[in-house]
């Protein structure tokens, strides 16, 4: 993993905010209370007759299943992936170790605004007035500096087992850039310059979902894009994750085994001259289950500049967003958030 000044995921200019006690909770207090769905957020699954596409890495045809996908939804599920399930079995037991912990341990390893790994709430949190039932813990470079402080003499089954997820996926996420940018007539030349050790910097953020009393007025994570090039994402013991689609509104993401979900980011959405979707997504939660996640970003080093790639199908196409680095990018989503692409877009979508 690249270092945390390269892979920030939280901004220095916001207030940092705590989350909340869990397991003395009988009732959503008002600081979390949403207003209850309205037409707007409908589930919209209907007949099924319109899903989010589950792709096989292995069928000759995934170059163009995937291109596709990244065009009509920015998401899909994957199978045949390559993540060992032995690796997500750990990391899936890793991640409920550390959030059954007493919260007071868990605070031991608190973010602040020098620090943006360790324990605390989703980046987007201080831009909403209400909270987000939702506990998360980050890990930039490595994780040992934040497990020591919550496990001074066991934290090193923890950091191995988000050290083989971070690097499996990591693997997984170059297979489709690889493909995507075959997909869109972009070089092999210049993919070279979005993979590799020194192209791109990793985040691994893991999420909480606990039991909520009334899950209609709570929101686990607001509607939200990522700045990543892809994002890849567990989701462990229930469906919480949305996705929006274009002219058919909100899709539920179903748990099917043996896969792994997959969304686009912003900045795949810039390469791609907006041809790739960046997809808009959210999370609710539910009063069954406890529900947990565990996400990979891939995203490139701050000094990389992000412009539309000049691609063999569509060398003449006018570029729809303004060259500018990652992290002047960056800086711009942690002020403006859902503006951030509107505002480096030089062309209307």
């Amino acid at each position: 993993m690249a270092t945390s000044e390269s892979c920030a995921v939280e901004t220095k200019t916001l207030p940092i905010q705590l989350p909340l006690d869990f397991s003395s909770i009988q009732s959503v207090p008002e600081s979390h209370a949403w207003p209850e769905s309205n037409e707007d957020q409908v589930e919209n699954n209907g007949d099924g007759s319109l899903v989010l596409p589950i792709i096989d890495l292995n069928d000759p045809k995934a170059m163009e299943l995937i291109g596709y996908a990244c065009e009509n939804w920015g998401a899909f599920q994957l199978k045949n992936h390559g993540i060992s399930k032995s690796v997500i079995e750990e990391l899936e037991v890793e991640t409920k170790r550390l959030f059954d912990l007493p919260k007071e341990q868990k605070l031991k390893a608190l973010r602040s605004r020098d620090n943006p790994t360790g324990y605390g709430t989703f980046w987007i949190t201080p831009f909403f007035q209400q909270r987000m039932w939702q506990e998360g813990f980050t890990i930039i470079a490595s994780a040992v500096q934040d497990a020591k402080k919550i496990w001074p003499n066991d934290y090193q089954r923890f950091c191995d087992a988000m050290k083989k997820f971070e690097d499996e996926s990591r693997v997984l996420i170059e297979k489709l850039i690889h493909l995507s940018f075959k997909f869109l007539g972009i070089s092999e030349e210049e993919e070279k310059n979005w993979v590799g050790p020194n192209n791109h910097a990793g985040a691994i953020q893991l999420n909480s979902y606990p039991i909520c009393p009334k899950p209609e007025n709570a929101m686990g994570i607001a509607p939200h894009t990522d700045t990543s090039i892809f994002t890849l994402l567990h989701q462990s013991q229930s469906s919480g994750l949305h996705i929006f689609k274009d002219g058919s509104g909100w899709f539920t993401v179903p748990l099917v085994p043996d896969t792994i979900v997959i969304n686009t980011g912003d900045v795949l959405h810039m390469l791609s001259n907006a041809r790739f979707k960046s997809a808009l997504h959210k999370v609710s939660v539910n009063n069954v289950k406890h529900r947990y996640s565990m996400v990979y970003f891939y995203r490139p080093t701050m000094d990389q500049v992000v412009s539309p790639l000049v691609s063999k199908n569509n060398s003449d196409e006018e570029p729809r967003f303004r060259a500018l680095t990652f992290k002047e990018y960056v800086g711009i989503k942690d002020k403006y958030l859902d503006k951030a692409l509107s505002i480096v877009s030089v062309k209307e979508d």
